[in-house]
């Protein structure tokens, strides 16, 4: 076949069959959690970072209590918050304001989100 000739019936029913026969691909269900165990976010990509392997239940399962201890889901039900704290990772902020987002050659401090929960007390 070439460009000026059209596709004949054999071809296109050649390249059907082909595409008919092939398996479809597997999701492989990941959720990505950061280097203290908690979910960062749930991917079927292969993104960078650490993930563990799910299953589709638990990869539509959006709540903020998963876990990740010792490469293992865990769920836990506890109460737990979350607090900003300074640190020398993350946006540089106007040391007045942290809702203001400055360059880094202007006074700043940058600051962490902290987990915290009762194994943290």
């Amino acid at each position: 076949m070439t460009d000026d000739q059209p596709m004949t019936e054999e071809e296109f029913l050649s390249i059907w069959q082909s595409h008919q026969q092939a398996e479809p691909a597997q999701l492989e269900y990941r959720l990505y959690y950061d280097e203290n165990g908690f979910l960062l976010f749930f991917s079927t990509e292969d993104r960078p970072g650490n993930y563990v392997v799910v299953d589709q239940e638990t990869y539509l399962h959006t709540s903020g209590q998963i876990r990740v201890v010792d490469g293992e889901l865990t769920i836990k039900h506890i109460a737990y918050g979350k607090k900003l704290i300074p640190s020398d990772q993350g946006l540089p902020c106007d040391i007045r304001d942290v809702c203001v987002v400055v360059t880094e050659d202007q006074p700043h401090t940058r600051w962490y989100l902290k987990h915290e929960d009762a194994e943290n007390e």
